[in-house]
Order: structure tokens, then C-alpha cells, then sequence
């Protein structure tokens, strides 16, 4: 996708923020404490997560919090989420569904009226210092995976096929070479291709030089291992939210050349702190 201006970012969170708020209209009380794919967080949690997030960059502290940390919880980053997340656990559903409308509200009129030289500025962000622009983009994939979450647990699709998934599918095959080089690290030499199927095709290239993971200059005829899998796969093992080997027993994946070194990628896929 390139990098990608401010008004697409802008809009990117609008229309999945919106769509997430939509997944959650009209639930009953119970739905609200259905589990998610994402480890030790229900349909309510997602959205207080987000409204954690985007509370914190407005510059809001996190609640302060007592008592054992949750065992999905694996660093510091996860410890300042399940606060937000904690401190929502006891309100209602629609309560907290009208807080997100809310604050995703002030956020989108925060971003538009900020200049293109403010969305340049290089700061923060979970995957270092990067410019304010691909901070946002980083948002719009995490809340689109949690939008996605949301969904599963509600049995309610969709959400799919746009922007928001476009570049949450860019975030994931931007990680293969990470996961290759320092969570597998096969020889050099090494070549893994994953052919990403369905509405938003992409091939995503892997080769091992001097101990990374690389993008090769041209795609290998026959690389040391083809993996060919839709897209809802792709994203669902690249963040965590399945394993390998159901996956593959399921047929949801196709191992062509070094079947071993295919699955041991598969099972090293999940690159989220």
C-alpha cells in the first residue's frame, strides 16, 4: 500500500471504529461477556481497550490498578492495557460502547485538525520511533484485529475487504521477515514464500542473508518452503489468535517444498508484544 497519507489513515480508523461500534449495537447482556480470541479479554474488554488506547494518547493517564497481574499479561505495554481494560469490567455493556462512540469521536476531530507536518513528526510508538502517520496506521490494524475479534465472538461478519484490512493484512506480512530471521532463523539462503489468497491477494517474500530476514530482490522460482493461505488465516496466526496445527488440520493452509521449516514458521507466525 505505500505510505499512506493522513486522510486515508483518518479515514481508515473512522470507518473501523465505526463498523466496530455498529458489531455491537443491540447486544443482549451476556454477549457482552463472550470471550474473544484475544487471550483473557471478552467483547467488552475490546472496546475499553481501544478506549484505553486512544484515551492515553489525549493524554489521559492510565487508572491505577492493585492486585496480581492476569497471566495473558506479558510486559509492561499489557500491564497499562488491562488497566483501562480492568477499570471497565463492571460497567454495563451499552455503557461502555457510549464512552467508545465517544471518545473515537474526539479522536477523529483531534487527527483532522492536525497539520500534515504534525502527522510527520517522529515520536513514539509500540514499534518504536516512527513518524505520528504510521503511529495511526498502527491503530487503524489494531483495531481492526479487535474489531475482527469482536465479530468472531458475536458470530456477527464483516468489517472485511476495506482499507482497515489492507492494511492490517501490510502490518502482517511486514512482520514476516522479523519472524524468519530472529524467531525461526533458518540458514542463509533460506527463501519462504506465503501466497495470501482471497479478495486481498498478496505474495510476501522471505530470504535469509547474513542472519535476517530480508526481502528478496526477485521472487524465488522455488523457494525452500511455499505457504499458501487465506487471508483471515494470515492475519489470525500472524496476531496470535490461532495455532498452527489446528489450522492446518482444518486445510486452511498448504505446505509446498521444506514441509518442516513450514511449520515451524507457522508456529513461530505470532509477532504481537
Amino acid at each position: 500500500m505505500g505510505d499512506p497519507g493522513s486522510d486515508l489513515v483518518i479515514s481508515a480508523l473512522e470507518t473501523v471504529w465505526g463498523s466496530t461500534a455498529g458489531a455491537c449495537a443491540g447486544l443482549g447482556a451476556a454477549d457482552w461477556d463472550l470471550p474473544t480470541e484475544c487471550p483473557g479479554w471478552s467483547v467488552r474488554d475490546q472496546l475499553s481497550h481501544v478506549i484505553g488506547i486512544e484515551r492515553t494518547l489525549m493524554g489521559e493517564p492510565a487508572p491505577l490498578t492493585s492486585g496480581p497481574v492476569p497471566a495473558h499479561v506479558r510486559n509492561p505495554i499489557g500491564e497499562m492495557n488491562e488497566a483501562w481494560v480492568g477499570a471497565r469490567r463492571s460497567l454495563p455493556g451499552p455503557d461502555v460502547l457510549a464512552e467508545f462512540e465517544s471518545v473515537t469521536a474526539q479522536r477523529i476531530e483531534a487527527l483532522r485538525a492536525m497539520t500534515h507536518a504534525e502527522f510527520d513528526v517522529v515520536g513514539w510508538s509500540p514499534a518504536g520511533q516512527v513518524p505520528y502517520r504510521e503511529f495511526m496506521v498502527l491503530r487503524v490494524f489494531d483495531s481492526w484485529v479487535h474489531e475482527q475479534d469482536v465479530r468472531r465472538a458475536l458470530g456477527r461478519p464483516g468489517g472485511r475487504g476495506g482499507v482497515g484490512e489492507a492494511m492490517s493484512l501490510d502490518r502482517v506480512a511486514g512482520a514476516m521477515g522479523y519472524v524468519i530471521g530472529r524467531k525461526v532463523s533458518p540458514p542463509d539462503g533460506t527463501t519462504v514464500v506465503f501466497e495470501v489468497t482471497g479478495p486481498l491477494p498478496r505474495t510476501v517474500a522471505v530470504e535469509m542473508r547474513e542472519g535476517r530476514g530480508e526481502e528478496p530482490a526477485d521472487l524465488p522460482d522455488i523457494p525452500s518452503a511455499r505457504i499458501t493461505l487465506d487471508a483471515e488465516s494470515f492475519w489470525r496466526l500472524g496476531c496470535g489468535r490461532i495455532a498452527a496445527e489446528p489450522t492446518l488440520n482444518a486445510g486452511s493452509v498448504a505446505l509446498v517444498g521444506d514441509a518442516a521449516l513450514g511449520r515451524r514458521v507457522l508456529g513461530a507466525m505470532d509477532f504481537l508484544i
